[in-house]
């Protein structure tokens, strides 16, 4: 993740497009996400809904249209009128798909038009709590004796946390058996009843499992610690190289929205993360604020698909 797109600071709605936004919106809006619920998507969704909506005027809908690492509901956004009715909230998981599928019934840099970027965070790597590995480096070793003999469970194939597996065993020479399933709490399920052996998730998804000690976190995959569970290690303090996987939020809309529109909602993001109560509510999930521009929103999602991209070629991740 580029951090210098992610912090770019807002800049001022133009007059001209404030002029256009006037009217907007003018009718309840739509806010799709491509994961079930539980999840961090989820729980941001619904937790920015009714913020926006007081800002608005108007109001927002969070829908659940899980399915193959979120394309269902990108594919919805993209063929949805583009009159700001409908927006998204997309992830990696969008980049992600841009890789790992050969054929999109849509073009993500054509079809979606990223209005700002709202937050990042870590993910993390569980186990169960009885697992015999008290460290990531203890678990490596256990995969690197038996290739393919452990599983590993997320939230579905071509995911946020599909390419930070399969970034973590690019990065460690390893092979585990990536089992998708359909939202976090199936993937928790088959934690504890034994059908998976690990769990990548976002850290906001698990926080209360991991605290509640149903779930182990092994590992943190930013380059600092996460402050939400400051004991758990990074990859690097376990002698993982190359392997830093922050996740990243952000708002979009169907191509050819009016830029006017996507200004008008990055200015009442960036008057909202202003309020120190809704920032605690974000930080105390394990997220991390931002408020960027639509041409930095845009710059990001395009350098997370080439990355994703040069993932697929160099992992041997099959395409779907």
């Amino acid at each position: 993740m580029r951090r210098r797109a992610l912090l770019a600071a807002g800049a001022a709605l133009p007059w001209a497009g404030a002029a256009r936004a006037q009217g907007w919106p003018e009718r309840p809006i739509r806010f799709i996400q491509g994961f079930g619920p539980g999840g961090t998507t989820d729980i941001l969704a619904r937790l920015l809904a009714p913020e926006l909506a007081r800002a608005l005027g108007q109001p927002v809908v969070v829908e659940n249209k899980p399915g193959a690492g979120g394309t269902l509901a990108a594919e919805t956004l993209a063929h949805a009128r583009p009159d700001g009715s409908t927006m998204m909230l997309l992830n990696n998981g969008f980049a992600a798909s841009a890789a790992i599928f050969s054929r999109l019934p849509y073009d993500p840099l054509v079809d979606v038009v990223p209005a700002t970027v709202v937050a990042s965070m870590a993910l993390v790597l569980l186990v169960a709590p009885n697992a015999p590995w008290p460290s990531l480096r203890a678990m490596l070793q256990a995969a690197r004796a038996q290739p393919g003999g452990l599983n590993l469970a997320t939230v579905g194939v071509g995911s946020t946390q599909h390419f930070a597996a399969e970034a973590l065993q690019a990065a460690t020479g390893t092979r585990l058996t990536h089992v998708p399933y359909r939202d976090t709490p199936a993937a928790l399920v088959a934690l504890r009843r034994g059908d998976v052996q690990l769990v990548m998730e976002t850290a906001a998804a698990v926080l209360p499992q991991v605290r509640a000690g149903e779930a182990r976190a092994l590992v943190a995959t930013t380059a600092r610690r996460f402050p939400g569970l400051p004991e758990v290690p990074t990859a690097q303090e376990e002698g993982v190289e190359g392997f830093l996987q922050a996740t990243w939020y952000a708002i979009g809309f169907p191509g050819g929205t009016d830029a006017s529109i996507l200004w008008r909602l990055q200015a009442e993001l960036a008057r909202l993360m202003t309020d120190p109560a809704l920032r605690a509510k974000l930080e105390g999930l394990g997220l991390s604020p931002i408020v960027s521009t639509p041409d930095a929103a845009r710059a990001l999602v395009e350098v997370e698909i080439d990355r994703a991209r040069r993932l697929v070629l160099s992992a041997n991740i099959p395409q779907q």
